[in-house]
């Protein structure tokens, strides 16, 4: 029986390379397009969502259809990122290994291009590229793409998000107008359209499922959680996942830094992928991210395109992107080559609309997933760490001379004994540090609540409440909803029961069950926040006029490293307003940390 590639038209010496590579069967796309691509008579538009193979689909061909016995450029591949240029660069030279005189160069900055100008210099038949590299070289003379056959677009969609449409018309210009254009990319917005019709005439177009959907094979959850509570969540949900290996997406370069830092001060095995790294600095994480010495790459939008790495089985939006259509480039880390994968967005209840947008993009339902206990995460840790010691490998030649000393060691401990003790070597530590853990979830009531509008209780009719003053306002960054989850933090109460609240600037008014008023004075006595004594009164209209203050600190959540039991509460010392002041407190214990992984 034939191998399907060969049936698709590549020929034997590329099939045994890509057939050691893993290459099985073709994907969808790689299917569809690459007969097509191997005629060489059209222009070509390929929409398929990331992680299905594009590589393939347009660089099989191109080895097919390109002349290797010249030393001239035939072909340009355009792609958005170094990550991405560097990616695809590899996967044509182990594509063409067994096939002689190929030479490949990669042309992206942050790197040197003096070296590049040699590589260049001294033959080359494919380039790829990154737009303002390429144009650096373009306009120094340096290269000459007029016997350019192919020009391939690679994550078209993203590259113009980048900015980088007018270094594309630069450098499109200096090739020939009968060359072919491929255009490839996960989403078709319209700017995508638009170029397609302005540098190709009649392209065949090739769409995988409906336009701008994700992968089918992706589960996609959203967590709701308070703003000051999301880094806590998150932990959680790592820890609750203790087999993860996931890329973190995060807004800017600040945050990504900055969660990268303070898990590693947690004690996880997590570091960070910006532009503002040097191009040493992102080979090397990349390069421990690829070899798994890296569980957790906290990542930006743009750094994080052109990441092919294997086997990612989570990727957790830790804020949302500000374009509907990343979170399918987002999305598409995970779930490669046919493999299942799981999206994680971590959100506040003001974002569940954008949660809708997304599911209306993608086609697929986002499943309501709730924040694990600590009881559950210090239950599914327990029961990872028992599912890894039954797996491990044993080297018997190795451990068999040390076997007796062990023996003697153990000989006073039972069986029972022996698997408590080993069992307890990670828990313990999770036990301390999960022990009377919050709920982190937003109450439903806490969820349905929208600003600007009134609150009144499910149940009940106003005499059954009473109308409290407290000195928290929108000026403290407090919403409806997010004064309704403080209180029933500090008080105990279900939202649900909770009546009327009305925000304004410096305080605000709740109304309370009468039957719990006293409990709110209570959970109130010598309370503060951000230093600030908080105060709650009868309301002027009510029939008490008493002032009474509380006693726990807003501030104090759930946070730290899970090695000193949870004491260090530097991990979510922020204010309401959002993520920056949690790095600020420097850690107290200045013992040895032990890594988590």
């Amino acid at each position: 029986m034939n191998n399907p590639f060969i049936e698709l038209g590549i020929r034997h010496d590329i099939v045994n390379a890509i057939s050691e590579l893993g290459f099985e069967n073709p994907t969808p796309i790689q299917e569809q397009s690459i007969p097509v691509l191997l005629t060489g008579s059209n222009d070509f538009v390929g929409l398929a969502q990331t992680g299905t193979g594009k590589t393939a689909a347009f660089g099989l061909p191109l080895l097919e259809l390109l002349d290797f016995e010249e030393n001239y450029p035939q072909a340009l591949i355009l792609c958005p990122t170094r990550e991405l240029c560097l990616q695809i660069t590899n996967d044509l030279k182990n594509y063409a290994k067994n096939m002689s005189n190929v030479h490949v160069v990669a042309v992206y900055g942050g790197a040197s291009i003096s070296d590049q100008l040699r590589q260049i210099k001294r033959g080359v038949q494919i380039v790829v590229a990154t737009p303002g590299r390429m144009l650096d070289i373009i306009n120094r003379n340096a290269i000459d793409f007029s016997q350019v056959q192919y020009v391939v677009l690679d994550e078209a969609d993203e590259m113009l998000n980048m900015g980088f449409q007018e270094d594309i018309d630069s450098i499109l210009s200096t090739t020939p107008e009968d060359k072919k254009t491929w255009l490839f990319s996960a989403t078709m917005p319209s700017e995508v359209r638009r170029i397609s019709k302005k540098y190709m005439t009649d392209p065949y177009e090739l769409t995988m499922g409906a336009k701008n959907t994700g992968n089918a094979n992706i589960e996609h959850e959203y967590y709701v959680v308070r703003a000051r509570d999301k880094y806590a969540a998150f932990k959680r949900i790592v820890d609750f996942n203790p087999e993860i290996f996931g890329i973190v997406f995060c807004r800017t370069k600040i945050e990504t830094q900055e969660i990268a830092e303070a898990l590693i001060k947690d004690g996880y095995n997590a570091d960070s992928l910006h532009g503002d790294l040097s191009q040493q600095q992102r080979d090397k994480v990349m390069k421990r991210y690829r070899e798994r010495s890296l569980q957790l790459l906290i990542a930006t939008d743009v750094a994080a395109r052109g990441i092919d790495v294997n086997d990612v089985t989570h990727v957790i939006n830790y804020s949302l992107p500000d374009e509907i259509e990343n979170y399918t480039h987002r999305s598409g880390r995970t779930a490669r080559a046919g493999k299942t994968g799981v999206s994680i967005s971590i959100i506040n209840s003001k974002e569940i609309g954008k949660i809708r947008q997304i599911e209306k993009v993608i086609g697929k339902r986002f499943i309501k997933a709730e924040v694990p206990t600590g009881f559950e995460v210090c239950e599914k840790q327990l029961f990872g760490l028992i599912h890894k010691v039954h797996n491990v490998e044993v080297n018997e030649q190795q451990i068999d001379q040390y076997l007796p000393r062990i023996m003697d060691e153990f000989a006073d401990l039972s069986k029972e004994d022996l698997i408590k003790r080993f069992a307890s070597i990670e828990f313990n530590s999770f036990l301390a540090y999960y022990k009377d853990a919050p709920d982190l979830n937003v109450p439903e009531d806490t969820r349905a609540s929208r600003e600007g509008g009134e609150r009144f209780p499910r149940t009940g009719t106003r005499a059954d409440f009473t109308r409290l003053f407290i000195n928290l306002g929108s000026v403290d960054g407090f919403g409806r909803g997010d004064l309704l989850g403080y209180f029933c933090n500090q008080t105990g109460l279900v939202g649900r029961t909770i009546g009327k609240i009305d925000v304004k600037g410096v305080y605000s008014f709740i109304e309370v069950p009468n039957a719990d008023v006293d409990r709110a004075f209570a959970s109130f006595k010598e309370a503060d926040f951000k230093g600030r004594q908080v105060r709650i009164e009868i309301s002027a209209d009510g029939d008490r006029n008493e002032s009474r203050g509380g006693a726990s600190n807003y501030k104090k959540r759930e946070g730290g490293s899970r090695r000193d039991g949870g004491s260090n509460t530097r991990g979510n010392e922020r204010s309401g307003s959002g993520f920056r002041d949690f790095s600020g407190k420097r850690r107290e214990d200045r013992g040895e940390r032990r890594k988590r992984y």
